[in-house]
């Protein structure tokens, strides 16, 4: 039966994404297609829905930095709007119920505050896989969207606690002070993992028994479990690398969740026109996000891009309402309406984040007279030192590229890149390489660019390198432009839009290679006839 699901779910996605749009709402149409069918959820597919789930929250931890949730912009709005939403959601739904609107006539002030709560709350599962298509997790953005939804993730841990009476016990302690103790210990062990199959496998003990396990056992939200092992390796030089390894496992098991949405529907007219009209309140919540961000001293563009990547209600409202329908406090409908909005919603905010650049252009000029003059340290106007040539992400091939410049050139080239950690590491080595967004349009508004006369756009996602030579065009450069890429097809892509050289990485890797292997026996072979001469 499982094989059916995926299958159908193969086919939904592959006809989405030939309409540009990401794969993941030909899963959640597909969940839908066999609910109508006539077709129920497995308790296999939903073990593989709760793996997925629970693999997403332990990798997000590998990325996640502690230090980034005590910055007041990040619990700040988190908190503010979690109380905002869930007050103004719950007076909507009782006016709705004054009007005598079928499902919320029969709704409390405690029962529409239940909701409010669980409608506040914005999707994870969601966010991360956006922001890992665009390759925005180590934005600025990025890093927002992420710490905000773990702020969430805390509220519900205490609600899940006070609602079911399950409160942490003894163990919950231990793990407490037990976990930084052995941090060490663990850090050994996933040294020792090396590179191959063992590494996923350590992965999966540590997220799921270490994680999850371990924190149900003492009387904790597993899932919140796994997030919190994650962000003890997220310091680890291989933590990059232990994501990269579960990546795969983590997508396939997700098509299962996003199944079982539409699966689990228990689909009426009452429960459409209910999730219709409660769709009708999200720009709302959208638009609080990005007020309370700006209120923050963000910009426009990173407030608006935040706002759009949560624009969305969370599979977090689904278990709430499962809570509350299974103790009485609402009736079974209402998990249907959930399931229903928020699958609109994530329907909805998938072509608004495919395009939010460009809706953030067309919208620019009336952010910008609203934006704080008093900006955070991480959005500051930046120097480019001079460059001639501004390499565009400071991975291994950027970097590699930087240093063979540099080498001739040392004042005529700088770097570029969304991560804050990897610019320090950089800047440490003696690097000009700056933090900046390459896919941000403003970005050519915060520096002075008139001695740029080569760009080389190095990012790992093609996407990225696509919106970045649409932002050079945009802004007039008219200098030279290379870029790497990992198929032929996107090689051609990027030709036919003007980019005058490009660089498979896969392909010439390898005859780099081979010309460095043949440049250093040549060199071997040239001193070898020497000392013999």
């Amino acid at each position: 039966m499982e094989l059916l699901y995926f299958s159908i779910a193969f086919v939904c996605g592959f006809i989405i994404l030939q309409l540009r749009l990401p794969p993941l709402i030909g899963f959640l149409a597909a969940g839908f297609i066999l609910n109508g069918a006539g077709y129920q959820s497995t308790p296999l597919l939903e073990q593989i829905a709760a793996l997925g789930v629970t693999l997403l929250l332990f990798s997000i931890g590998l990325k996640l930095k502690v230090k980034s949730l005590t910055k007041a912009y990040v619990w700040g709005p988190s908190s503010i709007h979690l109380i905002l939403t869930s007050l103004m959601f719950s007076a909507v739904m009782l006016a709705f119920g004054a009007f005598g609107l079928p499902m919320f006539t029969d709704l409390t002030f405690e029962t529409a505050l239940l909701i409010g709560f669980a409608l506040s709350f914005s999707s994870t599962v969601f966010a991360v896989k956006v922001l890992e298509q665009r390759g925005e997790m180590s934005s600025i953005h990025g890093k927002l969207s992420i710490g905000i939804l773990v702020m969430q993730d805390v509220f519900a841990v205490l609600f899940l606690a006070i609602s079911t009476g399950k409160a942490p016990n003894i163990w919950a302690l231990g793990l407490l002070i037990g976990l930084p103790l052995l941090r060490p210990l663990l850090y050994k062990v996933l040294n020792k993992s090396e590179h191959g199959e063992l590494l996923p496998l350590f992965g999966f003990f540590f997220a799921l028994l270490v994680g999850y396990q371990a924190f149900e056992f003492a009387g904790l939200k597993g899932d919140l479990g796994a997030l919190i092992i994650g962000m003890m390796f997220a310091s680890h030089k291989k933590a990059s690398e232990l994501a990269k390894s579960l990546l795969n496992f983590k997508d396939l098991m997700l098509v299962g969740f996003f199944l079982t949405i539409g699966l689990n529907a228990h689909i009426s007219m009452e429960a459409g026109i209910a999730a219709l009209l409660i769709v009708l309140v999200l720009p709302l919540k959208v638009a609080l996000y990005y007020v309370l961000t700006n209120v923050f001293r963000l910009r426009a563009r990173t407030s608006l891009l935040n706002s759009f990547t949560l624009s969305n209600f969370s599979e977090f409202g689904l278990i709430v309402c499962a809570l509350a329908a299974t103790s009485g406090w609402i009736s079974g409908e209402w998990l249907a309406v959930m399931a229903i909005a928020v699958s609109l919603t994530f329907i909805i905010a998938s072509p608004i984040n495919t395009h939010s650049n460009e809706l953030y252009v067309k919208i620019e000029k009336f952010l910008l007279k609203y934006e704080r003059p008093v900006r955070l340290e991480v959005e500051q106007p930046m120097s480019l030192f001079q460059a001639k040539i501004l390499i565009f992400g400071m991975g291994r091939i950027g970097a590699g590229a930087y240093e063979t410049i540099a080498q001739r050139y040392p004042t005529s080239v700088a770097g570029v890149d969304i991560n804050p950690d990897a610019v320090r590491r950089h800047q440490e080595r003696g690097r000009h390489v700056i933090m900046a967004d390459a896919t941000d349009p403003d970005f050519w508004t915060r520096v002075n660019h008139s001695q740029v006369e080569m760009v080389m756009l190095a990012m790992p996602k093609h996407i990225q390198n696509l919106t970045a030579l649409e932002q050079l065009k945009a802004a007039n450069f008219d200098g030279q432009v290379s870029a790497i890429a990992n198929y032929p097809d996107q090689q051609r892509e990027l030709e036919e839009l003007g980019v005058q050289t490009t660089y498979n990485f896969y392909l010439e890797a390898g005859a780099g290679f081979g010309d460095h292997v043949t440049e250093t026996l040549f060199k071997e072979g040239k001193e070898a006839s020497t000392q013999r001469t």
